[in-house]
């Protein structure tokens, strides 16, 4: 009995061990790497984000800098909003429960895609 337990203990550590196989990548030095880091550097496009809001439109200084437009998008957007009294008898500076804030000028928020 006992020599049946050890063995499948030794049969159970050798399957255990003979699983876990180390992967080793060999990796081999590039010739002239400073000259592929340098071709990497100036394929890499740098591309940004920006959002303009309610007649807020300052794109022309990226477009100076060489930034180029891939995509213009734009959206409705409140940009100022004001408080009116809910009713005639309101006094909105001593009921502050009869305020109602609606919108007061809507704009467009335009969003580009730029790329250098």
């Amino acid at each position: 009995m006992k020599l049946i337990r050890k063995f499948s203990q030794l049969i159970l550590i050798t399957i255990f061990l003979s699983s876990c196989r180390t992967s080793i990548k060999e990796e081999y030095p590039i010739i002239n790497s400073e000259e592929n880091i340098n071709e990497n550097e100036n394929k890499e496009k740098k591309r940004i984000e920006i959002k303009f809001s309610c007649e807020e439109d300052s794109i022309s200084e990226y477009l100076e800098d060489g930034w180029v437009i891939l995509r213009e998008d734009s959206i409705e957007k409140i940009c100022t909003w004001k408080s009116v009294p809910a009713n005639k008898d309101c006094d909105m500076e001593k009921d502050k429960g009869c305020k109602i804030t609606k919108p007061d000028k809507i704009g467009e928020e335009k969003i580009y895609l730029l790329e250098k």
